[in-house]
């Protein structure tokens, strides 16, 4: 997928992997719609990308992936503005132990719902142009961090979740591709706060230090990795892991075949 001219949604953009994905995006082509809660940051980075991209290539929104209607606005004001979707990355995300129904809402109901509020503008059988939908999923969202039980569910629900679209587009003839980002620990403030945020775990810190001191990458690293699962045609239903020192695609166990 050549990128020029296409049109980006970014969630959790103001900031962090968000903010690293809108710049590649735009470096690439593309034109971004910014999504964010965090006002001051979100006008902000859209009036700098404006100045290095030209104002009629991003647009900032704000919105809450836990609210339907905000949701459902920004896709419409998307279209309205670029003309259609093509790309879509389910960034937002959160960590906090304590409060584990909001870090579910966020980064798994949150990813679910914007996939769905897409398919409305995206789908080629309803007459959307198709294209691809990133979820940022996290190395946790395949193997266990003893210190974020809740956290680490939601990203394996997001694999999941984005595994069983790519199946589900590719035999409805839907035009999506469905891919999941799984990095490790990335240099950002859900990253600076996680040792406040462990809640009923804090006891594992130590722990958790020990994950962390074995590497962290930078949020451009994860974003090159985006840029990866965007253009290349061939990846559906992929988890590309993203460490300090391996990139890998996950390989998942296949379906025995029925013997004859």
């Amino acid at each position: 997928m050549a990128l020029s001219g296409k049109s980006a949604v970014v969630t959790g953009a103001a900031m962090g992997i968000g903010k690293a994905m809108s710049e590649i995006l735009l470096q690439n082509g593309a034109k971004v719609v910014l999504l964010d809660m965090n006002e001051a940051a979100g006008k902000s980075l859209q009036e700098a990308l404006s100045k290095q991209y030209g104002q009629d290539r991003t647009l900032f929104l704000i919105c809450n992936v836990e609210s339907e209607e905000q949701m459902k606005a920004a896709f419409q004001k998307t279209v309205e503005t670029f003309g259609g979707i093509d790309i879509l990355c389910n960034n937002a995300g959160m960590l906090n132990e304590s409060e584990w129904e909001k870090t579910v809402s966020v980064n798994l109901l949150g990813v679910i719902r914007g996939t769905y509020v897409a398919l409305q503008h995206m789908n080629k059988l309803t007459g959307g142009r198709g294209g691809v939908i990133v979820n940022t999923a996290s190395l946790a969202g395949l193997g266990p961090l003893p210190s974020c039980p809740v956290y680490t569910a939601t990203k394996h629900a997001v694999v999941g979740f984005t595994r069983a679209m790519a199946g589900a587009s590719a035999a409805s003839g839907y035009g999506i591709r469905f891919n999941a980002l799984c990095p490790g620990f990335v240099q950002t403030d859900l990253l600076s706060n996680i040792l406040a945020r462990l809640g009923p775990f804090s006891h594992l810190e130590a722990l958790t230090q020990t994950f962390m001191d074995k590497g962290v990458i930078n949020t451009s690293d994860v974003a090159k990795c985006l840029l990866e699962l965007v253009t290349d045609e061939t990846k559906n239903g992929e988890a590309l892991i993203v460490k300090s020192d391996l990139k890998m695609y996950m390989p998942f166990p296949t379906e025995p075949k029925t013997p004859k």
